[in-house]
């Protein structure tokens, strides 16, 4: 009998069905990451690869030959459009560093600094109006104002500070600078902004009751733990820059051009390799300033861990 109840007892478990066991397994939680990268190479990187392939062709009576040729690159070079990717490169770097020096001390202060909420919900739904207008719109007002015979060069003259009109405030790069300023400002506050309200009082109290100073307990708590916002904002700030068009067209004149209008002269034109050649270099040039990034912030923290701190 004991070895009959032994027997019994080690007998193995019935088999669940072949549809139940494949019904488990497509769990949500197994399907998320797979569709997930099923869905974003279907949407972002195959695009990005045939634009890069396409931009190997040629246009001929405009129509577009499928045989890979290193003709448009080679016009690029010879056209001296490299100048134009450089000048781009340049100016998104300036303007992200200087939204990262105006948006930080903003951005601290609207999280810790401003103790009204009624306050603090007022400046981020202004800082939200820049999504709901258009560009062109927004920006066509300040050629009234940055003009020769514009608000700000009457207001000179007429305080008697300038005998003549001062040109380089419209159609040079200042201006172009000048537009871009509050255009990107908003993406470089709002997730330093959201990254240092997720700090806790507590260590900034307890930092002063050690003896911190204002300056210490800046660079020891709160720029380690805004790290991950202050990075997001970097990406969310310079991407756009590298492709921005409207402001170099309407401030700029025609005396500044940037890779984004290229690329759109480039397509009224017809000239689509042309404009995909342009468009990789600007993806090229973001995934070098991106690689950059991440060598300059892994001597502190790696990515994953510094995207992981904002869960605290």
């Amino acid at each position: 009998m004991t070895s009959l109840s032994r027997s019994d007892t080690s007998a193995p478990s019935p088999r669940r069905p072949f549809a139940k066991r494949l019904l488990d397994g497509l769990s949500p939680s197994r399907l998320a990451v797979p569709v997930f990268l099923l869905s974003w190479s279907f949407l972002v990187l195959a695009p990005l690869v045939v634009i890069v392939l396409f931009s190997f062709l040629q246009v001929k009576a405009y129509r577009v030959v499928y045989v890979p040729t290193l003709d448009t690159w080679v016009s690029l070079i010879d056209s001296g459009r490299w100048m134009t990717a450089v000048r781009t490169l340049r100016i998104g770097l300036t303007m992200t560093v200087i939204e990262l020096l105006l948006a930080f001390p903003f951005a601290l202060w609207l999280a810790k600094g401003c103790k009204s909420k009624t306050f603090k919900s007022v400046i981020i739904t202004l800082l939200t109006i820049p999504f709901f207008l258009d560009a062109s719109s927004r920006i066509i007002v300040w050629r009234s104002i940055l003009g020769t015979n514009g608000a700000i060069n009457t207001a000179l003259m007429s305080l008697g500070i300038t005998d003549s009109p001062i040109d380089w405030l419209l159609y040079s790069e200042f201006a172009v600078h000048f537009g871009l300023l509050g255009t990107h400002f908003p993406t470089m506050v709002f997730p330093i902004f959201m990254s240092i309200a997720l700090i806790d009082d507590d260590y900034i109290q307890a930092s002063q009751d050690l003896g911190a100073g204002p300056a210490q307990t800046l660079f020891n708590i709160i720029l380690p733990m805004a790290l991950p916002g202050i990075v997001a904002g970097i990406v969310f700030t310079l991407v756009p820059l590298m492709a921005a068009f409207v402001e170099p067209q309407l401030l700029g004149g025609g005396f500044v051009d940037l890779l984004g209008n290229s690329v759109n002269s480039a397509l009224q034109q017809l000239k689509y390799p042309t404009a995909a050649a342009l468009s990789t270099v600007v993806v090229a040039l973001l995934g070098l300033c991106l690689v950059v990034l991440i060598l300059v912030t892994r001597k502190r923290h790696d990515m994953a861990s510094m995207f992981m701190a904002i869960r605290r």
